[in-house]
């Protein structure tokens, strides 16, 4: 449980506020490269409350500045792409990637006052069908060395969906082991290749038994968490009626982001980006440690689920996220479909636009959700008192968050999952730098 005044400070995010400033210090997902469409790439982009306005000029620089024109506050979103920057149609002013306004055409000849103008400007870098940016003071620091972007392009995937909720209540569901067991629940295992939403479907390890029946079957993990460099490794085993463990690892890459398995060849790494304290976006990035994915297919898959260009499901709050009592009596847990995103949509909203957590009573399962809070808060008050924030900030962590599900017989199932990473990066054509070498042999510098 938080206060009130506690809760306020982790999920305001706009400039200023605590959890906004701590934000700042890392790079934020800000679009999919798609939404760049290639005849006019312009796009409205709101973020931590900034509205902004992303671009790609004629040389193919991103640029992202703030939507509002600095002489009279024109929307820059309807600006002509020409001369290297972005003209506004009001009265020509032009400004390039880094904000420099270069030209203002209705002024006198000869006057330089484009030279005292300055439109505000966020560094941008693409990565595997994602743009990032840095939205701090002083120069942006490398981006992470993460599995799902040092990937090429082949074997990656991205995405992303809308919820009318805060970035935090989002972000929790990912922290949160034991919900699987119940929300995502289906009461006869389906084919993980043809419906989104049953990856966790995938017959595990050596043991003939499907992710759906296992989590079910198997409703009371023991959860353990660890601190890492990147934030925190959480750990939920089972013990299972033939005398083996089931381990899933999953992790929590702060401050917003969580990489859990989809099967034992493809992660997911996802970023939960607030737009303003009470929507947001996440961002997912599939990883594949095995064939390249089929981003043809898997965004087919997405768009039958989801509106463009909002990213908005197509089971939401307006038609009760579709609903059905025979399905929930039947079929699944919910009754709101297969979609796990749906799931977690109708969880996170139902606790309003932001969850009140001077209210909530945790427990046990929960030590996944009280660890980060505490992480988050000490980060925040490490960003009031000047400081970096000690967690996250290192471009090249001691170790990289590893994502498996393991089954394992006797006492070694402890590290098995380790065991298991290894395997999957031996036979992993791109996966080969130092980091993780370490995490393969049990490695840290912890």
């Amino acid at each position: 449980m938080l206060s009130v005044e506690q809760n306020d400070r982790v999920t305001q995010t706009t400039p200023g506020t605590p959890a906004g400033n701590l934000l700042r210090h890392y790079w934020q997902p800000v679009a999919l490269c798609e939404e760049l469409d290639p005849s006019r790439p312009v796009v409205a982009v709101t973020v931590l409350g900034e509205s902004l306005v992303l671009f790609r000029n004629e040389h193919g620089e991103l640029g992202l500045i703030g939507r509002a024109c600095p002489h009279r506050g024109a929307d820059l979103c309807f600006g002509r792409l020409e001369d290297g920057g972005l003209r506004c149609l009001f009265h020509g002013w032009l400004f390039d990637v880094e904000g420099k306004c270069l030209e203002q055409p209705a002024e006198p000849l000869g006057s330089t006052y484009f030279n005292h103008v300055q439109q505000k400007a966020y560094p941008c870098r693409e990565r595997n069908g994602m743009v990032f940016a840095f939205m701090g003071e002083g120069e942006a620091p490398p981006l992470p060395a993460l599995d799902c972007l040092d990937a090429p392009d082949t074997h990656s995937f991205a995405f992303k969906g809308h919820y009318e909720c805060n970035w935090l209540q989002a972000l929790e569901v990912g922290i949160d082991p034991a919900h699987a067991s119940f929300l995502h629940r289906y009461f006869e295992a389906g084919d993980p290749g043809l419906v989104y939403g049953q990856q966790f479907r995938d017959t595990v390890g050596d043991l003939s038994i499907s992710m759906t029946t296992l989590l079910r079957e198997n409703s009371r993990p023991d959860i353990e968490v660890e601190r890492t460099a990147f934030g925190l490794r959480l750990l939920a085993s089972r013990a299972l009626a033939s005398g083996q463990h089931h381990v899933r690892v999953t992790n929590q890459i702060f401050p917003q982001a969580i990489c859990i398995p989809m099967s034992n060849e493809m992660t997911i790494t996802q970023w939960h980006v607030p737009i303003d304290d009470q929507h947001c976006y996440w961002y997912a990035m599939f990883t594949s440690f095995g064939a390249p994915t089929d981003k043809v297919q898997m965004r087919a898959q997405r768009l039958e689920l989801y509106e463009l260009p909002g990213y908005t499901s197509r089971r939401n709050r307006s038609n009760q996220y579709g609903y059905d009592a025979e399905e929930q009596r039947t079929r699944t847990y919910t009754g709101m479909g297969e979609d796990i995103n749906v799931h977690d949509q109708w969880a996170v909203e139902s606790m309003g636009a932001i969850q009140d957590r001077s209210r909530e009573h945790l427990a046990k399962s929960d030590a996944g959700i009280r660890a980060y809070r505490t992480l988050l808060l000490k980060a925040i008050e490490a960003v009031e008192a000047g400081e970096a924030p000690a967690v996250g900030t290192a471009s090249v962590p001691s170790e990289a968050p590893i994502a498996v599900d393991a089954i394992a017989d006797g006492p070694q199932w402890r590290d098995h999952w380790r065991v298991v990473d290894a395997k999957r990066r031996q036979f992993c054509v791109w996966s080969a730098t130092t980091i993780k070498a370490k995490t393969t042999t049990g490695g840290s510098d912890e």
